[in-house]
């Protein structure tokens, strides 16, 4: 019988790591559909390698920092309770992975391709394990400490504030760094619109993420008999109520519309198993009006040129979801209780602290050394012939 679970255990989660890493299809297909046409390859390529680094990365480093488990040790050994742990690794590496491609998304059409990969191994190796075992392996008795003086410790069901905040918060002073795409913003006070190179594709990108979220949120409960349907639905609920306030607040922009049901996943995953469904549906709308209106304001007001609105999109709705947990979550709003709003401030506030000092340090180090910006002809030209050589749609086709 202890074979069986087993076994049932390492499928579940594999299952959960095999969506979650679909995810990443939607990662580079939402940002090929957003950017223009001269920078769709490396949207492509950039997803894909960066994945590949992330995972060599937390596999010698970043697992250990975050659980303090090495891999060092014979295949007899890793292959015990059905290789349960490695695919563990597995999944809550496709959450590692995360972060830089969300990072890409900000800082595309313009950044040079190798600081971008240096900056990957030093986040998944070092900047986000160390976050991610303060919250999910009691690392330094932080969360004894929040627990303490609140009552209940940080919850992060899925990573709300320790994956999607963290991302947009490492993400903006990036952006910030990188300065913005050449001619966006004018010298007589216009902006030039860089409107999506591809809809249907961004779509798309919208709709692979969507659907192995389930994956991201669900199976977060790594054994089968911590499944909660709970879960599932509050995070249908979340998603609709993104995307149906995006489309209102954003008037019936597609770009909004796509991203709206993003922003409702990312604000619940924090607090998708204590939620009343109703409640997932509150916390997802007022994501989807969090988006809206400030990638509205950071791309017209504060000329801050983040090209697929991560910071407002992971960032804030991430910190949203990591407070709107401890709100919504309470049993007086319908929810199981054993959270403290308090509680959850604290967490979320360090959580954009810690990613805040990570991204200045890294990127302003990178920009200091390396440079981390296409020289002005090549951003001209686009970073697909800059980088890759080769065009996504070629003028002409060869006569055979």
């Amino acid at each position: 019988m202890e074979a069986l679970k087993q076994g049932a255990d390492t499928l579940f989660i594999l299952l959960g790591a095999v969506m979650v890493l679909a995810m990443h299809a939607g990662f580079a297909f939402l940002e090929l559909g957003t950017v223009r046409r001269k920078n769709q390859v490396n949207a492509l390529v950039k997803i894909l390698v960066d994945f590949s680094v992330s995972t060599v990365v937390y596999f010698i480093v970043g697992y250990g920092v975050a659980y303090g488990t090495s891999f060092f040790v014979g295949a007899e050994v890793l292959a015990a309770k059905n290789g349960y742990d490695l695919v563990k690794f597995f999944f809550l590496l496709t959450f590692a992975a995360a972060i830089p491609a969300i990072i890409s998304g900000g800082i595309a059409e313009r950044a040079k391709f190798w600081p971008q990969l240096i900056a990957t191994a030093v986040i998944v190796g070092f900047i986000y394990p160390f976050f991610e075992g303060i919250v999910w392996n009691q690392h330094f008795g932080v969360q004894a400490w929040i627990k303490g003086l609140t009552g209940e410790e940080f919850h992060d069901f899925a990573g709300s504030v320790v994956v999607h905040a963290v991302g947009g918060w490492i993400a903006l002073p990036a952006v910030i760094l990188l300065g913005a795409r050449a001619n966006r913003y004018r010298k007589d006070g216009g902006i030039s619109a860089h409107p999506p190179s591809s809809i249907p594709f961004l779509a798309l990108g919208a709709w692979v993420l969507t659907v192995g979220w389930f994956g991201f949120n669900v199976m977060s409960a790594q054994t089968l008999d911590k499944i909660s349907g709970l879960v599932a639905v509050n995070s249908l609920m979340a998603m609709v109520g993104g995307t149906l306030v995006a489309l209102l607040v954003g008037k019936n922009d597609p770009g909004f519309v796509h991203n709206g049901p993003l922003a409702g996943l990312v604000a619940v995953c924090a607090g998708s198993d204590l939620m009343h469904p109703l409640g997932a549906l509150v916390v997802g709308g007022v994501a989807g009006g969090i988006f809206v209106f400030m990638f509205t304001l950071t791309q017209n007001k504060w000329k801050i040129d983040d090209v697929l609105g991560v910071w407002p999109l992971h960032g804030l709705c991430g910190t949203w979801g990591g407070i709107a947990a401890g709100i919504f979550g309470t049993k007086a709003f319908g929810g199981l209780g054993g959270i403290s709003l308090g509680g959850q401030l604290i967490g979320t506030a360090m959580g954009v602290a810690w990613a805040v000092v990570g991204g200045v340090v890294v990127y302003g180090l990178l920009k200091a050394t390396m440079g981390l910006r296409l020289s002005q002809e090549e951003e001209y030209d686009g970073a697909d012939l800059s980088i890759h050589k080769i065009s996504a749609t070629p003028e002409r086709e060869a006569n055979w």
